[in-house]
Formats: C-alpha cells, sequence, structure tokens
C-alpha cells in the first residue's frame, strides 16, 4: 500500500471496483468498539430550543464523509449536506493531500439546516449516533487524524451546545471508553470534489456502500 493511501481506497482497487466507502463509517453496533448501546442516550428535549428565523450552518467530523453524509442529509429540517476538509493548515487541500494526514485537515460535512425544524442539538444527537467518539483518530479501518471526531462550531452558542452534549453523553455512560471528539471553532472550509458529493446516492450499489452504509442507514431506520 503507498504510505497515506486509506484502506477503502487500498481495498477497492484489489477488489478492482471505483472508490467505495469501507470501513472508515464507523461502528453500526454494540460491539467491543467503546459503544455500550446500539443508540445512545438522547440529551434533554430539544422542543422550542431555537427562535433563530433563518438558515444556520454546522460542521462536523466522524470519520468518512461518505459516511456521515448519507445520514445527515436525510433529516427533516437539514437543507443540504456537503463534503469537505476543515482544521488543517495547507489551502485548497486535494482528496489524495489530506488522506497523506500532511495537510492537518479533517474529512467534514457542512450542513445547512433550518434550526426551528431541526435544533442544532438535534443534529448533535445524530452525531453521537452515526460514528464511535471514543476512538483517537480513527473510524472503523481508516486510521490518521483526518478520520478524528470533530464538532467545529460557528458561534458561542455551537459551543456552548457541543460542550453540554458531550457532558451529557459522558455523564449517561453511553460509551465503554472515554469520548475523546475535539470541539473547535471553525476554520476555513474547503468542499471536495464533486465526486465525493452525495457518494452514497450516486454508488450505493459499490461492494463496500452496501456493506457498510446501507446496513448503517437501516440501523437507524433511514432510506436506504
Amino acid at each position: 500500500m503507498e504510505p497515506g493511501t486509506p484502506l477503502r481506497l487500498a481495498l477497492a482497487r484489489l477488489l478492482a471496483v471505483p472508490m467505495v466507502c469501507a470501513m472508515s463509517c464507523g461502528p453500526s453496533e454494540a460491539t467491543d468498539t467503546g459503544r455500550e448501546a446500539a443508540t445512545p442516550t438522547m440529551t434533554e428535549s430539544h422542543a422550542n430550543e431555537s427562535t433563530s428565523s433563518g438558515p444556520e450552518v454546522a460542521t462536523f467530523g466522524a470519520g468518512c464523509f461518505w459516511c456521515v453524509e448519507a445520514v445527515l442529509e436525510q433529516l427533516d429540517g437539514v437543507a443540504d449536506v456537503t463534503s469537505g476538509y476543515m482544521g488543517g493548515h495547507v489551502e485548497n487541500p486535494s482528496y489524495r493531500a489530506v488522506c497523506g494526514g500532511d495537510t492537518g485537515h479533517a474529512e467534514v460535512v457542512q450542513v445547512t439546516f433550518d434550526p426551528a425544524t431541526i435544533p442544532y442539538t438535534v443534529l448533535l444527537d445524530w452525531f453521537w449516533r452515526l460514528h464511535d467518539p471514543t476512538t483517537q483518530d480513527r473510524q472503523g479501518n481508516d486510521v490518521g487524524s483526518q478520520y478524528r471526531s470533530a464538532i467545529f462550531y460557528h458561534s458561542d452558542e455551537q459551543r456552548q451546545a457541543a460542550e453540554k452534549s458531550r457532558a451529557a453523553v459522558e455523564a449517561a455512560g453511553t460509551f465503554l471508553r472515554p469520548v475523546v471528539t475535539e470541539i473547535t471553532a471553525a476554520a476555513p472550509y474547503y468542499v471536495a470534489d464533486e465526486g465525493h458529493q452525495d457518494y452514497y446516492r450516486q454508488n450505493r450499489e459499490q461492494g463496500y456502500c452496501r456493506m457498510i452504509i446501507t446496513p448503517k442507514l437501516d440501523k437507524l431506520g433511514l432510506e436506504q
């Protein structure tokens, strides 16, 4: 394997198929991955939490952005989800450069949402559900800081909500190991190439998408 080549790409080459989402999507069931229950305990009620009258933006890193996008784009109140990179020190990084682990970026999704329909705290609940936040710089078999668990906040209100949500998850004992999710101010966001956008919907018949993302969506009660 070439240095810096993500496992999902290397395996795809071995199987002679196009790039597909492999084990980087994180766990989908309660195993020894640190998850105590298949569905983490939700934080307190979210009713009438937001008085905002316009759309807002949220940014999350939870491993393979193909997997995260496939989940969040289905939620009522989410207007758009794009895959890209944040948190690095290189301008306009390429996918391969990010995968090499030298740019400092995380693979992230940027979510445009209507807080009157889906409060930010509900997005945070889905964030905890869709990946394993207890593995440092890793999701599934993809290893590197680009796959770190991260919440990039766009306002002080988001920062406070994220910190409160993380504390609630830790206090509830949702996971068997400590949560390592970083909570950081949003940095410049770089949209990934078009081939990475809406990846699951465009490639759902590919092997690893069938093996990993489809079961994840089924487990979460979402459209496959």
